[in-house]
């Protein structure tokens, strides 16, 4: 079991993607909602969290990415047909110079 989870609540658009990568057998119903859970280590939520200031983790150790983050994420699922790809998600979702100022090099 995964020390975290991604909930990703589906519309029928987000079934249709998780049906065509054969992924329905993995959907949960999670408070009457469809949704799928991406598994995510200790090491990657520390990333999200850094990532996404704003990001909320609930009892059960489980978030909801914003909408663009969220996109990306089943984007690589569906590439992928499997929920655990958070070790090549987090290369996209979390950008470590966000909101750092540039600096260049003196020489």
């Amino acid at each position: 079991m995964a020390d975290y989870l991604i909930n990703v609540f589906l519309d029928d658009a987000k079934m249709q993607v998780i049906a065509g990568a054969g992924l329905a057998g993995q959907v949960k119903d999670i408070n009457g909602q469809k949704a799928i859970q991406v598994p995510v280590s200790d090491k990657e939520q520390k990333k999200l969290a850094k990532g996404f200031p704003d990001l909320k983790f609930d009892a059960s150790n489980a978030c909801v990415l914003p909408p663009e983050a969220e996109k990306k994420l089943l984007d690589i699922i569906a590439q992928m047909k499997v929920l655990d790809v958070m070790k090549v998600a987090i290369m996209k979702l979390y950008n470590p110079v966000a909101g750092k100022a540039i600096r260049s090099a003196q020489y």
